[in-house]
C-alpha cells in the first residue's frame, strides 16, 4: 500500500495531490512503483520507488514521499512535505572530485527549475562513498556510490515535484538533460490506493 492514514480517512488536499503524482510527467527511462508509505512521520503519506534500468544493468534508484499534515507542521512551514532520494553507482574517479557533492546538488536545483517546482523549507545532503575490500573479500571489486537526499515543502503543484526528482534520478544515472521541447510520457506503474488504515 502506497498511502496510509492513521483516522482511516484521506483530506480532499491530499487526496488531490495524490491525483497529481498519478498523472505526472517524468521522462520514459524512470519506471516508477508504488510502495508501503511511513507511518509515523505524518498523518497521512504517498510514497513511490522509482528506477532507471539499461538492459541488466540498474543506473539508478530512489523514493519521493509525500507527506501531508493538515494541521501544519512549523519545520515545513506548510502543510505538504516531499522527501526524496537519488543514488547511483559511479566511476571511482568520480568518487575522487571533491566537487561532486556540489554538482550533485545542483543537479537537483536544476531539476526543479527547469520544472517551475517552486519550493521553500529546502534542505538535504549530498554523500559519496568509495568502498575497497580486504582480506577473504579482496577479489571483489570496488565500488563508488553518490546519493542525493533532500526534503522541502512545495509551493507549486506536486506533479512537477515529482517530474523534478524523476530528472534527478536521470541525472545520478549520467543520462544526458532532455531537451526542453521534448515532451514526457504521463507516470505508469504507480496506480495505488490513496489511503488506508495506519
Amino acid at each position: 500500500m502506497g498511502a496510509h492514514s492513521e483516522l482511516g480517512s484521506v483530506p480532499s488536499q491530499f487526496a488531490a495531490a495524490v491525483d497529481q503524482l498519478r498523472s505526472a510527467a517524468v521522462r520514459p527511462e524512470v519506471v516508477i512503483d508504488v510502495m508501503p508509505a511511513p507511518t509515523r512521520i505524518a498523518p497521512h503519506a504517498y510514497a513511490l520507488s522509482g528506477e532507471i534500468v539499461a538492459g541488466d544493468e540498474d543506473l539508478a534508484s530512489g523514493r519521493f514521499i509525500l507527506l501531508h499534515d493538515p494541521a501544519g507542521h512549523d519545520a515545513w512551514n506548510g502543510t505538504f512535505r516531499c522527501v526524496t532520494f537519488a543514488r547511483a553507482d559511479i566511476e571511482g574517479y568520480m568518487a575522487e572530485d571533491p566537487v561532486l557533492p556540489a554538482v550533485g546538488w545542483s543537479w537537483l536545483e536544476d531539476a526543479l527549475a527547469s520544472r517551475g517546482a517552486e519550493a521553500t523549507a529546502f534542505g538535504g545532503s549530498v554523500t559519496v562513498v568509495h568502498t575497497e575490500a580486504f582480506g577473504s573479500m579482496v577479489d571483489d571489486a570496488p565500488q563508488s556510490q553518490v546519493e542525493v537526499r533532500a526534503s522541502w515543502t512545495p509551493l507549486t503543484g506536486v506533479a512537477d515535484h515529482l517530474g523534478a526528482w524523476g530528472d534527478l534520478l536521470a541525472a545520478v544515472a549520467g543520462l544526458p538533460p532532455v531537451s526542453p521541447d521534448v515532451a514526457y510520457l504521463p507516470g505508469r506503474g504507480h496506480r495505488g490506493p490513496v489511503g488506508g488504515g495506519a
